[in-house]
């Protein structure tokens, strides 16, 4: 089967991935898990839910192949002193001895230094190789990506949300870090009929993923497939390949109705949450 996209450098960590990762919220796993990886995706991120299917097909890869898997584990620990057990408790459900990636969820602003110092120690430790953080506000991105704590960062990118063009990606001028993007498909907003111009098609999951994967600065697409059938449309990306110049203008224009209509179907109160973030950061 032919693959336009095949594993690409991950910023400057030295690992090699495939741009399609796959997340554990949303319900794929077990064998499906082992036929994604056959098909090349390597990118496994066990995150807000950790389902179990998605622990057992996790498990299944790291038993046969682990050196060719990278695993990303997920903390939103806002105690210096809990981050290690949180990460052990993942290590021993996923049956590894490290994550690859360390992933600091949702900080809109800078840790604190003992936050940082325990990452560190971490990584230092061998337990998590590299260090991720996930954030919402786009600004915290530039302190992000000088601070040679982090070896990657995870951001928001889709048609309807393509601020990262212009208040994250140029900073990588300054210094080269893998680039995460998730909510591709805007909480599924950009695949409803109801929020799609008169005349224009509606995207398809895999186009929300190939829009982000277009996207030179991008080198990892979050997929929250629920089953099978959805896997085999998002693997659909592997092969359809990066988006033409009308493909992305069209993309657009579907993501600029959906925002414009105030499409929230599926979208947790962002706001909310990220004031409570804030506040217990």
């Amino acid at each position: 089967m032919a693959c336009n996209w095949n594993r690409v450098p991950f910023g400057a960590t030295g690992l090699n991935v495939m741009p399609l990762g796959l997340g554990s919220s949303f319900g794929v796993g077990g064998t499906d898990l082992e036929r994604a990886f056959e098909r090349g995706i390597n990118y496994f991120y066990w995150g807000s839910r950790r389902r179990p299917a998605f622990g057992e097909g996790m498990r299944a890869i790291g038993a046969r192949k682990r050196d060719d898997a990278v695993f990303v584990i997920q903390t939103y620990s806002r105690s210096a002193l809990l981050i290690r057990p949180s990460l052990e408790r993942a290590l021993r459900a996923v049956r590894t001895d490290y994550a690859d990636v360390l992933l600091l969820g949702w900080w809109n602003k800078l840790p604190s230094e003992r936050i940082l110092d325990a990452a560190r120690e971490l990584r230092r430790r061998g337990l998590a190789r590299h260090i991720l953080i996930s954030c919402h506000h786009r600004p915290a991105f530039e302190r992000f990506i000088a601070d040679p704590t982090f070896d990657a960062i995870m951001t928001r990118y889709n048609a309807g949300h393509p601020g990262a063009e212009t208040e994250v990606f140029p900073h990588l001028a300054k210094r080269r870090v893998g680039v995460v993007a998730y909510t591709a498909t805007r909480w599924g907003t950009l695949l409803d009929p109801k929020f799609t111009p008169p005349g224009e098609p509606t995207p398809r999951p895999s186009d929300c993923y190939r829009f982000a994967l277009t996207n030179p600065n991008v080198d990892v697409c979050i997929a929250g497939p629920r089953d099978g059938a959805q896997l085999d449309e998002a693997m659909a990306t592997l092969d359809r390949g990066p988006m033409s110049d009308d493909e992305l203008a069209w993309i657009k224009r579907v993501g600029s109705a959906a925002r414009a209509a105030g499409a929230t179907q599926g979208n947790p109160p962002i706001q909310v949450l990220d004031r409570v973030m804030d506040w217990i950061s």
